[in-house]
């Protein structure tokens, strides 16, 4: 619900831009950039129209929508960007983590940008400081990175007789994946738990992963915060549930 919110005043945000758009072109267009596909941000899509509506622009009336959706290919978003770009438009929102924001951010130094992420927009190189964004990219981060010892600690609680608990981080994320190890190993070593570190950047490696997972008998396995296995996150299930593995995730699966 929060989530929702706070996208929705992406939307009251973004039509400061199109207020100045529309004082030159019958109809602003707004481009959508998201890392996953449509389903999974239907409720974000519904909460940014709102907040749109709410400054008096609707899709289809007064304002045009571009939706690009990478499909958790990741690898396509640079382009994706590029083609929002070459139509023109007269701002971009983007969703799903850091991949679609540098994207954006990459494609334009012009075209005002909103982001929502959920790591450190510092860290991951999008912007120069939270007080003082600078460029042309602003937006929202949840700081769900910084939550993974917490959610350690409670996994760990759930299922205590864990002596080997695995973390899933995506390598194509690598200042986010060193973040949630060194800060889980910490929550691992205070709590007496051996940590066993799982990589996967793509479908076939999280088969991979849970193959790895189950030979040295983990008890429980945290999902690193990360768009691409929220991407996954229906094979995430599966594995889990045919392995009979208890699973956290930082995200609502």
């Amino acid at each position: 619900m929060h989530r929702r919110r706070f996208i929705a005043s992406l939307g009251s945000a973004i039509a400061l831009p199109c207020v100045a758009a529309a004082q030159q072109k019958a109809m602003p267009v707004i481009g959508f950039l998201a890392g996953t596909s449509p389903g999974p941000n239907a409720a974000n899509v519904t909460a940014f129209r709102q907040g749109l509506s709410e400054t008096g622009y609707v899709e289809g009336q007064n304002l045009a929508i571009e939706y690009r959706w990478a499909e958790g290919r990741f690898d396509q978003l640079p382009a994706l960007a590029t083609d929002l770009v070459s139509r023109k438009v007269d701002a971009i929102v983007t969703s799903g983590g850091p991949a679609p924001a540098r994207a954006a951010k990459n494609a334009t130094t012009t075209i005002p940008i909103a982001a929502v992420v959920g790591g450190d927009p510092i860290a991951d190189g999008l912007i120069a400081s939270l007080a003082r964004p600078g460029g042309n990219l602003t937006g929202v981060t949840f700081m769900m990175t910084e939550l993974m010892p917490k959610l350690f600690e409670l996994l760990s609680e759930l299922v205590p007789q864990a002596r080997v608990i695995a973390l899933l981080v995506n390598p194509n994320e690598p200042s986010n994946a060193e973040r949630t190890m060194r800060d889980v190993q910490e929550a691992a070593r205070v709590k007496g738990v051996q940590l066993l570190i799982l990589k996967a950047g793509t479908e076939s490696e999280i088969d991979a992963a849970f193959a790895d997972f189950v030979q040295p008998h983990a008890s429980a396995l945290l999902v690193g915060h990360d768009p691409f296995f929220f991407s996954r996150r229906e094979q995430l299930v599966a594995l889990a549930s045919r392995n009979a593995v208890p699973v956290s995730t930082p995200a609502e699966f």
